[in-house]
């Protein structure tokens, strides 16, 4: 990203690449020291990637992903992103889940899970990719940090007491035109179960997902391209609204 300049798919028949997912998930955590060691910060939460059939379908995937996110990737509602500072920026909006307990796997289930979780946050996830065109497979995305580039989170947790986070529907539009929508059950069919299995997943690596983090459940519809100028706004029931402005040359 320093350079925006995007290179050759990893995997690509170019490549020669023997590469396989434990490989990027190596690469990954190389790629997070990196980012780490040049800008300060630490990691606060986790994304979770593809988790819906749009998403995989779109990027020709059959599996979630997933990656750390670190603070300085991290940004409030009404945000203004400088797109300079990034090569092929597409948005996607998505449930957060915020930690109130620790939560180590492996065998962690959605009810364990649900009483984790202090409550949800409307969110925007602004994805990117360091490979040419988008033209990735699962090692690329992974290796990348799941494509993730920032994220723009509302102000208010809301508890989950009383309602289900899979039946939240979300409409999202860019310039005060409709663009796409969703519900909560596209993240893996339920964005609580998408925790425990994050949790679940990270536990061969020694990895507890810590209270006050939160997680990105994964995008409720197919991720869509910005340019300078729109303004994407992302309305959810139950949790409100979170907005992202998109300009060039403020870095």
């Amino acid at each position: 990203m320093r350079t925006r300049q995007p290179i050759a798919p990893l995997t690509s028949p170019e490549s020669s690449s023997s590469l396989d997912v434990d490989d990027a998930y190596q690469i990954q955590q190389e790629m997070v020291r990196l980012i780490l060691d040049a800008d300060g910060g630490r990691p606060i939460g986790y994304k979770l990637g593809l988790t819906s059939k749009p998403m995989q379908e779109m990027l020709g995937v059959d599996q979630p992903d997933y990656a750390p996110v670190l603070s300085s990737m991290v940004f409030p509602d009404g945000h203004t992103v400088d797109l300079d500072r990034y090569i092929q920026p597409r948005v996607e909006a998505e449930i957060a889940l915020v930690l109130g307990e620790d939560l180590t796997g492996p065998g962690v289930t959605p009810m364990q899970a649900w009483r984790a979780v202090d409550g949800a946050v409307a969110a925007i996830e602004m994805v990117d990719s360091r490979i040419q065109d988008w033209k990735i497979g699962l090692v690329d995305t992974i290796s990348d940090l799941a494509s993730s580039a920032a994220t723009i989170l509302a102000s208010r947790v809301v508890p989950l007491d009383g309602w289900d986070p899979r039946l939240t529907g979300m409409v999202v539009s860019r310039n005060g035109r409709v663009a796409d929508s969703g519900a909560g059950a596209a993240a893996l069919g339920d964005p609580v179960g998408a925790v425990a299995w994050l949790a679940n997943t990270l536990a061969p690596y020694g990895v507890t997902l810590e209270a006050g983090w939160f997680v990105m459940t994964g995008a409720l519809h197919r991720a869509f391209p910005v340019e300078a100028g729109d303004v994407v706004r992302a309305d959810f029931d139950r949790l409100g609204s979170v907005t992202v402005h998109f300009t060039r040359g403020q870095s």
